[in-house]
């Protein structure tokens, strides 16, 4: 009899087809998730002159899909650890495929806000799933490239949104950026028949057959024998209460502090995706200049994105992090001052590195927190408690925006939440992450092997 150790499998295998497959459709499929949310701030100027909203209701209607997006982040992201994180991938797509296009054919803010509301559930479950997915089946020592390279999409999505609302609104009306979200929904089939399940929900369900298949794929040197047994440490035997183990083995505070930073985060996230094009537009730049922030900004995030995931592969990701927040404060905060448009350009692309580009590190370190039977649920209750400052944003920005205040004060309020996301990173214990006890684990199985070849 083998008995297997599927965390070190998947931790020491060399990067081969199975992870670029794992990678491209992840990537993929945040690519369209990135899309759907960023559509709405980039035809939020469209849709409040033809709906005649102010600026306060448009931050209500924003904020319907991301009162989504928190109780899908959650839902779906725990149920995950249950049915199967592929199945809860196919379900999210659909929701936001479905219902972002079905968003393009209403007419008035209530039926608006309830189309992006039900997208908003599958925008937001699909992060936590993608992320504990790229997390689960990425080598060890490119983990943290890997899940930002992946995430980079949701950039990417952002600036397609960006370049497609520059020629679509002016030539078909807003509605045609929201049924192009449609599209996506054909992409089920193939997901569903390529991605790789859990590794710990198979063992769980005993579908072991098939957990031979995924770790030859992962790792082309393993020759599957009927002999082979595999076992789960006990932090990743799941069981029916996996949102308690989240606080449990010294992990409590941390998660409270990782649910800091999230709220933080996303609040900087949406209150910039939200009403930048806004806000630049009122300080007297055309429609078309201000999608070009917007543009400029995603593509601050997916360098920001990149970039972050490579230095934490190289430094401690946690440390990364707190450099990061502190960058999004000061960025933040210039983009207030008058400046040259092109040193503009350059704060813009910091803001969105240090904004955008932070959330998708952030989800990376929460991924290599957690272990992986609960891996789903970690993070989708941080993104989901997250959520509440995804929803805040838009709807109190707006209501500043209606106060025609200076446009600094504006900046100043989202910069903010930086500073307070910098002290709760600090405060994460790093000693209790699953990676860092993996890691001490290795260490003292190497130790023990020495040992015994000298005895």
């Amino acid at each position: 009899m083998r008995q297997l150790d599927i965390y070190r499998t998947a931790d020491e295998a060399r990067f081969n087809r199975f992870h670029g497959s794992v990678l491209f459709w992840c990537a993929l499929i945040i690519i369209f998730d990135g899309y759907d949310l960023a559509v709405a701030g980039i035809a939020l100027p469209s849709i409040m002159q033809e709906m005649g909203v102010d600026a306060t209701s448009a931050g209500f209607m924003v904020s319907s899909a991301l009162f989504g997006m928190m109780f899908g982040a959650i839902f779906l992201g725990t149920i995950a650890d249950r049915i199967g994180r592929r199945w809860a991938i196919a379900i999210c797509i659909l929701l936001f495929s479905v219902f972002t296009a079905a968003a393009g054919f209403t007419n008035d803010p209530v039926s608006f806000s309830i189309t992006r509301f039900l997208a908003g559930l599958g925008i937001g479950g699909v992060m936590p799933n993608v992320v504990a997915q790229m997390t689960e089946f990425s080598p060890r020592r490119i983990r943290g490239t890997m899940v930002t390279l992946m995430f980079s999409g949701y950039s990417v999505g952002g600036m397609l949104a960006a370049v497609l609302g520059k020629g679509l609104i002016e030539s078909h009306g807003w509605q045609s950026v929201f049924l192009a979200a449609g599209l996506p929904v054909l992409l089920i089939p193939v997901v569903l028949r390529v991605l790789p399940e859990s590794m710990p929900f198979l063992i769980r369900k005993g579908r072991l057959d098939e957990l031979k298949q995924v770790l030859a794929r992962m790792e082309p040197s393993y020759r599957p024998q009927d002999t082979d047994r595999f076992a789960l440490p006990e932090p990743d035997k799941g069981g029916d209460a996996p949102i308690g183990k989240l606080f449990q083995d010294g992990r409590a505070f941390s998660t409270l502090m990782f649910w800091v930073a999230f709220f933080m985060c996303l609040f900087m996230v949406y209150a910039l995706s939200s009403w930048l094009a806004k806000l630049m537009a009122s300080a007297g730049y055309s429609l078309g200049s201000a999608l070009t922030f917007v543009l400029v900004l995603n593509f601050g995030a997916m360098v920001g994105a990149i970039g972050g995931g490579w230095l934490a592969d190289r430094f401690q990701i946690k440390h990364v992090l707190v450099g990061m927040y502190a960058l999004a404060a000061v960025s933040i905060t210039l983009l207030g001052q008058p400046m040259p448009t092109a040193l503009l350009f350059v704060v813009v692309a910091l803001a969105g590195a240090s904004t955008i580009g932070t959330q998708i590190v952030t989800y990376a370190y929460a991924g290599q927190f957690y272990p992986m039977a609960i891996r789903g649920t970690g993070i989708g209750w941080a993104s989901g408690v997250g959520r509440s400052g995804a929803i805040l944003a838009p709807i109190l920005i707006g209501v500043l925006v209606s106060m025609a205040l200076p446009l600094q004060q504006n900046f100043l309020a989202i910069a903010v939440p930086a500073v307070i996301a910098t002290i709760a990173v600090a405060m994460i214990d790093q000693r209790r992450s699953a990676s860092a006890v993996a890691a001490a684990g290795s260490d003292v199985a190497r130790v023990q092997a020495r040992e015994r070849s000298a005895a």
